[in-house]
């Protein structure tokens, strides 16, 4: 892969003799080496096996400061070093993360001290950050051409110039093994790119980039010296100075390169700045107009611009291309009556747009012919756009990231201005393929925000606004920088005696994991919740549930169970924030002093469980963090904001939620997501409740639907009790049929609906069956589903309780 030097007319055998061996040595993250070449064996002295592993320092022995101006050597221009020089040092230490290059000199076993000079490449794609350090033997550069200094820059491509790889296709098939995420075809085409336009690429592959604009710090006068020792010597024999030892000819293609390479690193640092999709593509657009081109059209896919998914496979003719940004240099409003931003069109095969898309290529037009503008225009109806395009040069640019096409470019010039070449074409595809990997990454995003989103939307429970004896209102919010979606929760689940279980939780952490693991929280609360379990008890088992799904499984949550015809709560809690209790009769409110226990997922702590006495009219207020924890703030100051916010009167369960929000939210630097719960315990009177013990006597079953008759009849439900009395009559029938010992309990509650209920000492729970006509059994469990506006079975301590509610007529 090296270019012989022409001499005298002809091409000496440079070509072959001046073969530099390239040392090629990856550094992870810790600074470890986890790549050595054989050509850092042969520069370095360490077999491959002695160096992985090892600190990269110490395979790099430094042993003194190199020579400096003064220094005879021509090399002594490039001024001297300290040990590795502070960019490398830096760079192996983690604290550089831009590219760098330099020389060191360093002390390299039976060989004393080697010149070498060294680039540093940071590695940017999926795993640990790494660092790419090339090495070249000064000395060797010497050796195989004393007369004819390369000077710094014939080896700064690198890959290109001196490598230890005998040619182009091994190359192309030896690149992958430094960058494994590379593939042969995208490393074959590297080559070619290299080799056709004579310095790197910017793009190395899918996911590692290899920037190739370092800053050197060296000066340029060790080649320029050279080109004029030679330029005399020419002079001195009477020979003509070819152009490619002419000073300014090698200076105008040198500043050529470098102001694109320039222009390169000046659009990548101007996009990308966020993950905003539709910022995404104003940078985009924005960064090549006008110093590239004169107007700039991008499309996406329909599919992108919505945050979905798309099919395998090149598009076609069918595919819809939405046009989501123009910009231009024209006068305003020119362009957005004939291609108006927002506009979706699919496009013919015979154009260049299809073209580019389908090959993945840059499709370069020098000149837009009257026959390409008409082919063009007739694509939009009732438009004429030929005037907006014909005669100015157009270079296509596909916009892609890992072999997908997501969009493409169309770049046009004034027809006054130089018409796009080669060269350019190599700049709009390496300049795409950076924005298309900006774009992809916003699209991953956003797209991932959407299946996060969705997913937390499924998993948060529709609470009705009442339940037994309490009334309840919820509020979600998304975070904001950390993260959109996160992993907090709430929940209400009935329980039996007219209980019910309000729950809020918090997994630590952002994204699709986190509300998947919430998702899976929740659903374990309420599946133990259903079994009556005590709160410090359902605690427990979740936190070992927590540590059986892995290590990473971290959570708070605060469990309450409220009793309205008891008047009490019944609370724990695992490394939550404590919840807020405003009392009715003075509106005062306070944080509940409970046992704080440890986060879900710890293990081993144990959770206890207090019991509060609440009033009629109570209200409780639990919330998670991000609701009252702001950055740099003390989380006292929310919580004191919250208990004066919960304090404040309001004329709805939904109003006194907005109070909270705006209280707490308007403050700035919230970024976590927020879940908020607010019960009002109404309570349930001792004269809407009748209990009575039936004993375990078939007779008796005659007695429970006489009792739940007149009961009825004195509540002013007579409209229910035929009903209800099947409905009982089915139930105490079963619990003195299946009871141990101990009489049967009947309760009616009456509430928002007629609750019933059934206890005994038997543990199995009833099953729905299938009852044929000539079975004895099996139909009871049926006629309550069918008649009952909901019913459950549930274990408690001393056995079960099946229950049924009805609906309650309206006056």
């Amino acid at each position: 892969m090296d270019r012989g030097t022409e001499r005298d007319g002809a091409v000496t055998e440079h070509a072959a003799s001046g073969r530099i061996p390239l040392a090629v040595v990856v550094v992870d993250r810790e600074g470890l080496v986890s790549h050595w070449s054989s050509g850092a064996r042969r520069l370095f002295g360490a077999a491959k096996e002695e160096a992985l592993g090892r600190p990269a320092v110490d395979l790099l022995p430094v042993s003194g400061a190199l020579p400096d101006d003064d220094d005879p050597s021509p090399y002594g221009a490039y001024g001297a070093y300290d040990g590795l020089g502070h960019d490398l040092e830096t760079s192996l230490d983690g604290r550089l993360y831009y590219p760098a290059a330099g020389r060191a000199r360093l002390t390299v076993p039976e060989r004393d001290r080697v010149d070498v000079l060294w680039w540093a490449y940071p590695l940017v794609g999926p795993g640990p950050e790494r660092l790419l350090v090339l090495g070249a033997d000064v000395g060797r550069l010497r050796q195989d051409d004393p007369d004819d200094d390369p000077g710094f820059e014939r080896v700064a491509p690198a890959f290109a110039l001196h490598t230890d790889f005998p040619g182009a296709e091994e190359l192309a098939h030896k690149l992958p093994e430094i960058l494994p995420s590379m593939s042969v075809e995208e490393s074959a085409r590297i080559v070619g790119q290299i080799l056709e336009l004579g310095y790197p690429v910017l793009e190395f592959s899918q996911n590692d980039r290899v920037p190739v604009t370092p800053d050197w710090g060296v000066p340029r006068r060790v080649e320029r010296r050279a080109r004029r020792e030679r330029a005399a010597r020419a002079a001195a024999h009477g020979l003509p100075l070819p152009q490619e030892y002419s000073d300014e000819g090698e200076d105008l293609e040198y500043v050529a390169v470098r102001e694109r390479l320039e222009f390169l690193n000046e659009v990548s640092g101007c996009i990308g700045t966020s993950l905003d999709l539709s910022r995404t593509i104003i940078e985009v657009s924005r960064a090549v107009v006008p110093r590239f081109t004169d107007v700039a059209g991008t499309y996406l896919r329909e599919q992108v611009v919505a945050g979905e998914g798309f099919p395998d496979g090149a598009p076609d003719t069918t595919t819809m291309w939405h046009r989501v940004a123009v910009e231009h240099t024209d006068e305003p409003g020119r362009w957005d009556d004939v291609v108006p931003v927002g506009e979706a069109m699919p496009f013919p095969a015979h154009t260049p747009f299809f073209q580019c898309m389908t090959s993945g290529e840059p499709v370069l037009v020098p000149r837009i012919s009257e026959e390409m503008g008409h082919a063009i225009a007739s694509q939009f109806e009732k438009r004429d756009i030929r005037p907006l395009i014909t005669g100015r040069s157009m270079l296509v640019v596909p916009l892609k990231a890992r072999t997908v096409v997501l969009g493409f470019m169309i770049l046009l010039r004034h027809p006054e201005r130089v018409e796009f070449n080669d060269m350019d074409r190599v700049t709009g595809a390496e300049l795409a393929a950076r924005a298309g990997l900006v774009l992809d990454n916003a699209r991953m995003y956003t797209y991932q925000e959407s299946v996060a989103e969705t997913l937390q939307d499924s998993m948060l429970p529709h609470i009705p606004p009442s339940m037994a004896g309490c009334d309840i209102a919820t509020r979600y919010l998304p975070g904001t920088l950390l993260g959109r979606v996160g992993g907090d929760w709430f929940d209400s689940v009935k329980l039996p005696g007219a209980r019910t279980a309000l729950v809020v939780g918090d997994v630590m952490g952002h994204g699709l994991n986190s509300a998947a693991m919430m998702g899976q929280l929740r659903t374990a609360v309420q599946t133990m919740a259903a079994l009556d379990l005590p709160p410090a008890q359902l605690l427990r088992n979740l936190d070992d549930l927590a540590q059986r799904l892995g290590d990473t499984y971290l959570a708070t949550c605060l469990y309450a169970v409220y009793d309205p015809i008891a008047g009490e709560l019944h609370i724990a809690n695992a490394g939550h924030i404590p919840p807020v209790l405003v009392r009715a009769d003075d509106g005062r409110s306070e944080l509940l002093d409970l046992p704080t226990g440890a986060p879900i997922g710890v293990g081993g702590v144990p959770f206890e469980a207090v019991r509060v006495r609440v009033e009629p009219g109570d209200r409780l207020v639990m919330c998670t963090d991000g609701l009252v924890e702001v950055r740099g703030e003390d989380i006292g100051v929310g919580l004191a904001t919250l208990c004066e916010s919960a304090a404040h009167p309001a004329a709805s369960m939904d109003d006194a939620c907005d109070t909270i929000i705006r209280a707490l939210n308007t403050r700035g630097g919230r970024k976590d997501d927020v879940a908020l719960l607010l019960a009002r315990l109404n309570g349930i009177g001792a004269e809407d409740v009748a209990a009575w013990r039936i004993a375990l006597d078939p007779v008796e079953v005659g007695r429970a639907r006489a009792v739940v008759r007149e009961q009825l009849h004195d509540w002013g439900l007579s409209r229910l009790a035929s009903t209800a009395e099947q409905l009982v009559s089915e139930l105490v029938t079963n619990a003195v049929r299946h009871s141990h010992g101990r009489p049967v309990e009947l309760r009616l509650v009456r509430g928002d609906t007629l609750l019933c209920e059934v206890d005994d000492d038997d543990h199995e729970l009833p099953t729905l069956l299938h009852a044929g006509s000539a079975d004895d059994h099996g139909r009871g469990l049926r006629v309550v589903s069918t008649l009952a506006r909901e019913w459950g079975a549930s274990r408690t301590n001393a056995g079960k309780t099946v229950w049924f509610e009805l609906t309650i007529p309206r006056r």
